[in-house]
């Protein structure tokens, strides 16, 4: 079925089909590339429209920029290029007590009428009780899980705007929390380099859906 067929029939938007499929792991940057702080700003407001378990948003983001920072990464990276040269790294951390903020959470959707007072009110304690009394691999898998669909919402906003990315999970992460100094409540999950490509990212082939799905039984 071609994209405008889909398009066609489901009324599915060919432009995001577009950058879906344009999408490419990049790991070589024109390092002469700049995009600003407002730029990534903007494609973080736009990532953090993902969803997360009970909007709690649970992700958090370490931007880094400066030059200096980068060359200290580059050795906890393993040496991977795309640290140094791409323009940004956003580095994704998973909070384990993000339930601390549903009050803030909660009033703010109150307060753009997205819930009476009973509900707030009552989804502050339920979400507060919840998440606290959670065994820690549980909050954990929760948090992590969230902070994936983040990432994700992030490389396809980045995508729109004409900067490439790349999902690195090869780091050490005991080094890269001594680094900044970021204490046991947050798991750092991925970084995210973005900026210009230098070389495009290669294509690569999937499973067949055949393979990998099933209906109504596994």
């Amino acid at each position: 079925m071609t994209q405008n067929t889909l398009a066609a029939k489901d009324g599915v938007d060919v432009s995001f089909i577009g950058i879906a499929e344009g999408r490419r792991s990049v790991r070589k940057y024109d390092s002469s590339a700049v995009v600003t702080e407002q730029e990534i700003r903007e494609l973080l407001e736009f990532a953090t429209k993902a969803p997360s378990s009970s909007n709690m948003q649970p992700w958090r983001f370490l931007v880094v920029t400066d030059t200096e920072l980068k060359a200290k990464l580059l050795p906890i990276a393993f040496n991977q290029q795309q640290v140094v040269e791409a323009s940004a790294i956003v580095i994704v951390l998973a909070d384990t007590e993000m339930y601390t903020l549903s009050e803030q959470i909660y009033e703010a959707a109150a307060a753009a009428g997205y819930m009476s007072e009973e509900v707030k009110n009552n989804m502050i304690a339920n979400s507060t009780n919840m998440y606290s009394s959670l065994p820690a691999e549980r909050l954990k898998e929760i948090v992590v899980f969230d902070t994936g669909l983040v990432a994700m919402q992030l490389m396809l906003a980045a995508r729109t705007k004409g900067y490439d990315t790349v999902p690195m999970g090869g780091y050490n992460r005991d080094q890269l929390k001594e680094l900044f100094g970021i204490s046991d409540r947050y798991i750092p999950t991925l970084m995210l380099p973005i900026g210009k490509a230098a070389a495009p990212g290669h294509p690569t082939t999937r499973l067949p859906i055949d393979q990998i799905t099933t209906f109504n039984k596994f």
